[in-house]
């Protein structure tokens, strides 16, 4: 287009951003909850299960640090360890994240001595773009965030290969593996052999932090697997260098569900001691709830493609509108995700910022610029995460429509001012 053309569709686009402002939206899709169609699957858990806690005293008491026996043999499945590897908890995995990352960094992941805190400044690889509560959990902690990128297969192996050998103060590195968040990519085979790896090359007690929290959120029947990360080490005999973690926060309720992690035993004997400190036991009747609700993982997968059959027509209400407004015109790049709970846009460089300001000004509210990377600094100022699972499909085409003419806003404005 030439400017003058140009500026008549900046007419025209500005005459449309003025209308939807005058509509009053309210929308919001800035995090990834499940929306109250999907918290109903999971209302069975309210049931009475009163004559088997009654049953057994220890349910009703303190201990179990681990979890009962059942919820182990359960859930071990869901992150592909032994159930004597698996520690199940309460309803948040990421609070076992930051104990996780708390006990290494003062405590020691053996004891003491190995504290990463008497070495120096410690450093912490974060694939980007990716998920901001586990850049808070270093950056709270004072771990200096390592940027690499995060390509279709998973990060780049090349980059964090070398950074990991070059420097031994670099500890762990954050990992969401299946359906990343936000972009939706599954780590390849090849990916996650090299990270299997890692442990050979890295600087004493490095540990990988293998969030795979969409273990089970496929939207397609036919999404890509993952490999298991711990047959993987265990072969190539680097099994203590893997933090596995899940929990059921987005497969029940949200905010009472389970969380569980799986380490080699002899990580989880440390960390059970040390989380020891912090408490005497989990919450062992709801772990029986959902124990009782699932029974088994075959149910527990069933219960999964029901979430999908709720999650994909809203998915795919925002790619159409996507690829209706702006496929073809330049302005913007995103991905088409198998699973998760979030589509991840680009725009051109340096407009995200824009984008985001702009759409709140209509009505519609997403997740701050920035936020998917280290410090909420975006070096590009291009990503932008959306989460369409709580709206219901027509605030989802409505927010989608907002969304595209701020885009196409945003970056007409951008080719005049280079024109």
């Amino acid at each position: 287009m030439n400017a003058e053309e140009l500026r008549d569709l900046e007419a025209q686009l500005s005459e449309q951003f003025d209308a939807i402002k005058q509509r009053g939206l309210n929308l919001d899709l800035t995090r990834g909850k499940p929306s109250t169609e999907q918290l109903n699957l999971s209302n069975e858990l309210l049931g009475d299960i009163s004559d088997k806690a009654l049953a057994d005293a220890n349910l009703r008491n303190y201990g179990g640090l681990q979890g009962i026996p059942e919820a182990r043999e359960l859930f071990s499945k869901v992150i592909g360890v032994k159930p004597e590897e698996t520690l199940v908890g309460g309803n948040s995995s990421l609070t076992l994240m930051y104990f996780a990352a708390h006990f290494a960094m003062h405590l020691g992941v053996e004891g003491p001595d190995s504290a990463w805190m008497y070495e120096g400044q410690i450093k912490m690889l974060a694939p980007v773009p990716g998920y901001d509560r586990h850049f808070s959990v270093s950056e709270t902690l004072g771990i200096e965030l390592i940027p690499v990128p995060l390509l279709d297969d998973g990060p780049d192996m090349d980059e964090v290969e070398r950074l990991v050998k070059t420097d031994p103060l670099i500890k762990g590195i954050w990992c969401v593996p299946r359906f990343s968040n936000p972009t939706g990519h599954v780590y390849s085979d090849t990916v996650v052999e090299r990270f299997a790896q890692l442990g050979k090359v890295a600087g004493k007690n490095f540990r990988i932090f293998w969030d795979n929290a969409y273990a089970l959120h496929f939207i397609d029947d036919n999404a890509a697997q993952l490999a298991n990360i711990m047959d993987v080490c265990r072969k190539a005999g680097t099994e203590d260098s893997v933090y596995i973690f899940g929990s059921t926060s987005k497969v029940t309720f949200a905010g009472a569900g389970v969380a569980f992690l799986g380490m080699s035993e002899r990580n989880l004997g440390n960390f059970s001691k040390l989380l020891g400190m912090t408490q005497i036991g989990p919450d062992k009747i709801n772990q029986l709830r959902h124990v009782e609700f699932f029974k088994t993982y075959e149910q527990l997968t069933a219960h999964m493609k029901r979430h999908a059959e709720l999650l994909k027509p809203r998915f795919d209400a925002v790619l159409k509108g996507l690829e209706e407004g702006l496929a073809g015109t330049g302005a913007g790049q995103w991905i088409t995700p198998q699973g998760g709970y979030f589509i991840s846009f680009d725009t051109l460089p340096g407009l995200a910022t824009e984008v985001v300001a702009m759409a709140a000004d209509a009505g519609v509210k997403l997740t701050p610029a920035g936020a998917t990377y280290p410090y909420g600094k975006d070096p590009d100022n291009k990503n932008i995460r959306i989460a369409p699972s709580v709206p219901s499909i027509a605030d989802i085409e409505a927010a989608t429509e907002v969304f595209v003419t701020c885009v196409k806003l945003a970056t007409v404005r951008h080719w005049l001012k280079n024109a």
